[in-house]
């Protein structure tokens, strides 16, 4: 039953190849791993950076958001501060109407003193009105004045 010593060799250089094969097949499914691995890596590297592109995206229409949300509200202030301002103004001008017809309406009924004067050398000159509701008096008068030399 012995075959001889060339079936001995083709068993051996068999097992041999066998064995190189794993190896080789071992080394390539090494490569492939650490191959996937890297690209793994990459890709999630790259899914991050993506993220972070993303927000930041958000981020800066957020802001340009908040900032037209801001102008427009700025906007609408001083619209309504003008609108504001505008009715005070017509207010206050209606309210100096009121005034002026209220005092010489008071004017007309209690009555008042208006006068003017000049002063000339020695002479004073004065010239008076009084109004007393709807009588009025006029007083023109030449007073001389003591001079002392």
């Amino acid at each position: 039953m012995d075959k001889g010593p060339g079936i001995k060799t083709t068993t051996k250089q068999e097992a041999a190849m066998f064995i190189q094969a794993w190896w080789r097949g071992t080394l390539v499914r090494r490569t492939l791993l650490h191959a996937s691995l890297r690209a793994w890596i990459i890709q999630r590297w790259w899914k991050q950076m993506l993220v972070k592109l993303m927000e930041k995206k958000k981020r800066l229409s957020l802001q340009f958001y908040a900032q037209q949300e801001w102008a427009v509200v700025k906007l609408q202030s001083w619209v309504r501060m003008w609108r504001l301002r505008l009715r005070y103004c017509r207010l206050l001008h209606a309210v100096r109407i009121i005034q002026i017809y209220w005092r010489w309406h008071i004017c007309q009924t209690r009555g008042f003193i208006q006068g003017r004067y000049n002063l000339k050398e020695s002479q004073l000159n004065l010239q008076l009105e009084i109004s007393l509701g709807l009588q009025a008096c006029k007083v023109q008068q030449c007073i001389p004045l003591p001079v002392n030399e």
